[in-house]
This record gives structure tokens, C-alpha cells and sequence, in this order.
């Protein structure tokens, strides 16, 4: 079961951080290399946070 809720959690939280990141890409007014440390940043956290929740960690 708590395998189940992390996946879910970290499932929204990554929809939630894409969406994020996408919705700046919609203004016609800020180009691709604006966003790319955006997108560059939120590939990191996503990893970080799919790293944390799923990985043993060694004591």
C-alpha cells in the first residue's frame, strides 16, 4: 500500500510540475531557449524526487 501512494503522489506531482513547465511555452511572447532552464530544472527535481521515493537507500 505505501508503495501504491508514492507512486500516485509522485505520479501528480510530476503532472503537476510538466504542466507547469508547459504552461509557459503557451505565451507567444516567450520563445523555447527562454524556457529551457525551466524545463532543464524540472527534469532535475522529477529525478531527484523519483530517485528519493523509489531507490533504497543504504544505512
Amino acid at each position: 500500500m505505501q508503495k501504491f501512494t508514492t507512486f500516485l503522489g509522485s505520479l501528480l506531482a510530476i503532472a503537476f510540475l510538466v504542466g507547469l513547465a508547459t504552461t509557459l511555452t503557451r505565451s507567444p511572447m516567450i520563445g523555447f531557449f527562454d524556457v529551457l532552464p525551466v524545463y532543464i530544472l524540472m527534469g532535475i527535481a522529477i529525478f531527484m524526487m523519483v530517485y528519493e521515493a523509489f531507490f533504497e537507500k543504504k544505512k
